[in-house]
């Protein structure tokens, strides 16, 4: 079997580069896009000036602009970035019938496996793109090429906000080494709490334990850990067009319901249900949809946005939970409930920048750590969150 060669190209900032190409006055300061007049604005993208002045996605927009004061505030404009990486990837297209575009926020993964006769090899290929790019869009696109699309995705992450990366078949333990373990997909914040408790911090250091050790500290999380950092990923390029994929989980009441406690523990489980799916996957869901169908035929559905795109139980449940009352707008009883996450993508590499941030982070995920390993000796049921206390999800 032939070695896969897997492009990662990816726009950095690519809602800002849109914006420098509309107005080219904005490519000499920092850049800040968040919705204008919202009391609670956050932050949708920034410039790298302004990530080196301490902003970050989803950061409210008045810290924001208390980091970086001088920049220039813009409102988000989702259908120019759409239009814009539509015409990202039709430039793309004619290489390879296998094209992922895992959202319309500057990423593109290309299989070449095969087409060197064609094309020549896959880094050409890769900055013949770039290039063409460059010239028709003025993007300056990054690019990487590995084996898989994971080590593709860590590599662009490494050489940020511009550059390209090579990682040949066979060296990908050694280049995920010396890296930090918050750059690799699929290693969700619970699991960088534990790995602080035990001292661990690069890929390399946590690559030396056997998958006996890691399932011992980390149970049915341990084959994901063991392969991210040993650059393991048979995860296929999607072809174009091809639905995107979505997680989902549902309940059916066994008697009709309008009991709230009941709900909202239902939604819980089937939220912890969806977590470790996006976990097994290596995913992060950017949106919770929530479907409630009643009792007398009516149905409804809703979403809510996740920011950032987390795998995690409890931010996943606070979107959920917005989606549902956005949903629950009716006195008829509840037959059904299904919750649906999509816009999947790989997990944000951004760490807390402030302490405050951080410590609250390394609270949280040392609780959601030691509730893990309690379920893990004594069975799912050992511990529960007092919503779903006596609620299961047999019918």
């Amino acid at each position: 079997m032939h070695e896969r060669s897997i492009i990662h190209l990816n726009v950095a900032d690519f809602a800002v580069a849109v914006e420098r190409v509309v107005d080219r006055r904005l490519r000499d300061r920092p850049v800040i896009i968040a919705p204008a007049g919202a009391a609670r604005a956050a932050v949708y993208d920034m410039s790298d000036e302004a990530y080196q002045s301490g902003v970050r996605k989803a950061m409210a927009l008045r810290r924001a602009l208390r980091c970086c004061p001088d920049a220039a505030v813009l409102p988000p404009h989702p259908d120019r970035y759409e239009r814009a990486m539509t015409g990202f990837l039709r430039h793309a297209l004619p290489y390879s019938p296998l094209i992922e575009m895992t959202d319309y926020k500057g990423h593109l993964f290309i299989d070449a496996t095969g087409t060197g006769r064609l094309f020549g090899p896959p880094r050409d290929l890769a900055e013949r793109i770039r290039r063409i790019v460059r010239h028709d869009l003025e993007f300056d696109p990054i690019w990487s090429v590995a084996a898989n699309k994971l080590v593709a995705k860590v590599a662009s992450r490494t050489v940020k906000p511009n550059g390209e990366s090579m990682v040949p078949p066979g060296t990908e333990p050694g280049f995920l080494a010396p890296l930090s373990l918050h750059l690799i997909p699929g290693i969700e914040p619970e699991d960088l709490g534990r790995l602080r408790d035990l001292n661990l911090a690069s890929a390399g250091q946590l690559a030396r334990l056997s998958p006996a050790q890691l399932t011992v500290a980390f149970g049915n999380r341990s084959r994901v850990l063991y392969e991210a950092v040993h650059g393991i990923d048979p995860s296929p390029v999607l072809p174009v067009g091809q639905a995107p994929p979505v997680v989902r989980a549902e309940h059916t009441f066994g008697t009709d319901t309008n009991d709230t406690v009941v709900v909202d523990g239902i939604l819980y489980r089937l939220v912890e249900q969806i977590g470790a799916d996006l976990r097994g996957r290596r995913l992060a869901a950017r949106r919770v949809g929530v479907t409630l169908d009643y009792a007398d035929g009516g149905r409804i559905a809703r979403q809510a946005a996740v920011r950032p795109a987390t795998a995690g139980d409890p931010s996943l449940f606070t979107a959920a939970r917005t989606a549902l009352c956005r949903t629950w707008v009716r006195r008829v009883r509840i037959r059904n409930l299904r919750v649906v996450c999509d816009r999947l993508t790989y997990p944000p590499a951004q760490l807390d920048l402030f302490v405050k941030d951080a410590a609250a982070r390394q609270r949280h995920d040392g609780l959601m750590t030691t509730l893990d390993a309690i379920r893990r000796r004594f069975g799912p049921e050992a511990v529960s969150f007092g919503r779903t206390m006596g609620v299961g999800l047999a019918g």
